[in-house]
């Protein structure tokens, strides 16, 4: 049955200037403004009024930038946790969870918070005059646009380095609506967006827009608002594993609106968000009190994304400098950037498991393992109340529920492909 759905009433503001403009339909920067900045919604409805969890994500539809709901989805859920919190001496830790655990409710069909943003993306997108959606990724959102997309018949073009292809898993087949292309191995998530740019370059193809997203970021914040609506209150610190920092921008950005909703606290929560050593450009542009990303050889990140467990960390351009971005969010919120080692992380995951009983992506267990060193180093205290968001989870225990297919690239490119070989093999596949 179709729920009764309406439009999200809500302009658009450039972070930088204040002024508000309409949306105009894929609205990614503001309208003659030169310099780079981020656009946020401003949601008509100044308190939340949060839907029955049937609606998906969407029971947070108040805020976000949609003007329809698709079909599909599921909603963060937030816990009081009782064994980690106890293994770590935390008397009011509470995990926010967005993956595949049936009992808490939480059924993300690819195991990623990254579906929130699939579902708010797409119910911004207007798909009636054939435009093809193109997305970037490291793996996971890769997986949730295609399946988000996939359901909803929505055009999708995935840009992917090959090498990360194995997390392009499902539950079940992917339409022909999808098509996935990569950049050949040795090639990372930065040459996947440099392809995903070359696409949108053809006529035909709108870029998601990443971060410039709001749906994407609004989206994202459903972590918050889910954590702080269950709490009842904006908890003292927020804890992420970040590799453009888009979720604990959107984090932001929710605990903003949560302060005007006037219900929930005035305070901001501490962001402390964390890095896979050795690839840690925001760490080091954080620590040197840098707006501007440090200079990183193309070469050197490449190695360093190569030793990495959380592959999904790997973006070289985040949008950490830019107006709105995730230098004003930590300026003004407070925090700090922390590391997790590949070994600490591991064994962060396996506590994880131990304790609550699930298990959790690599991105994940390095914000719990961060958690676990800022408790052992004074950072936090026991009695603070701390937002844990495990941004990915319940994976292995669904692969070994369900029949797992993949899907196979349509197409390998060069990493730095020509333009004209772009354009022959994208019209190719989208051949009207």
């Amino acid at each position: 049955m179709t729920k009764e759905f309406k439009a999200t009433p809500y302009q658009l503001e450039s972070v930088k200037t204040g002024s508000q403009f309409n949306d105009a339909g894929w609205t990614l920067d503001a309208p003659n403004e030169q310099e780079p900045s981020l656009i946020r919604a401003i949601y008509n409805k100044k308190q939340i009024d949060v839907k029955d969890a049937s609606y998906g994500v969407f029971r947070f539809a108040d805020w976000l930038p949609v003007h329809k709901m698709l079909e599909g989805s599921s909603a963060p859920v937030t816990y009081k946790s009782e064994g980690l919190a106890k293994h770590l001496g935390l008397s009011d830790l509470h995990i926010t969870f967005s993956g595949y655990w049936p009992e808490k409710g939480s059924n993300f069909r690819t195991c990623s918070f990254k579906e929130t943003e699939a579902f708010a993306v797409g119910g911004r997108l207007k798909t009636d005059n054939g435009t093809i959606l193109v997305v970037a990724s490291a793996g996971n959102t890769a997986r949730a646009f295609a399946r988000v997309c996939s359901d909803n018949n929505i055009p999708l073009l995935l840009c992917v380095p090959e090498d990360n292809i194995n997390a392009l898993w499902f539950d079940e087949p992917i339409k022909d609506n999808v098509k996935l292309v990569v950049t050949k191995s040795g090639s990372d998530y930065f040459d996947a967006i440099h392809l995903s740019n070359m696409a949108c370059e053809l006529d035909g193809f709108i870029a998601e827009g990443g971060a410039k997203n709001v749906a994407r970021r609004d989206g994202m914040g459903t972590t918050t608002l889910s954590a702080v609506t269950t709490i009842g209150r904006i908890p003292d610190y927020y804890f992420q594993a970040v590799g453009s920092g888009t979720g604990a921008i959107a984090a932001w950005e929710a605990n903003k609106r949560l302060i005007e909703d006037g219900r929930f606290g005035s305070n901001f929560m501490k962001l402390m968000v964390s890095q896979n050593t050795p690839f840690v450009p925001i760490h080091d542009a954080w620590k040197a009190d840098s707006r501007a990303m440090l200079p990183l050889e193309d070469d050197v990140a490449r190695k360093q994304v190569e030793a990495i467990d959380a592959k999904v960390l790997s973006n070289r351009k985040p949008p950490y400098p830019i107006c709105g971005g995730l230098y004003d969010a930590m300026k003004e919120a407070g925090g700090d950037v922390l590391l997790a080692t590949n070994a600490e992380a591991e064994a962060a995951g396996q506590l994880f498991k131990e304790t609550e009983g699930n298990d959790i992506h690599p991105a994940a267990a390095v914000a719990t393992a961060t958690l676990m060193n800022a408790v052992r180093d004074g950072l936090v205290q026991k009695d603070d109340c701390i937002m844990l968001n495990i941004t990915g989870g319940g994976e292995e225990r669904f692969k070994s529920e369900k029949e797992i297919v993949y899907l196979k690239p349509s197409h390998v490119f060069d990493i730095t492909p020509a333009m004209e070989d772009v354009k022959s093999v994208l019209n190719e596949l989208f051949k009207k």
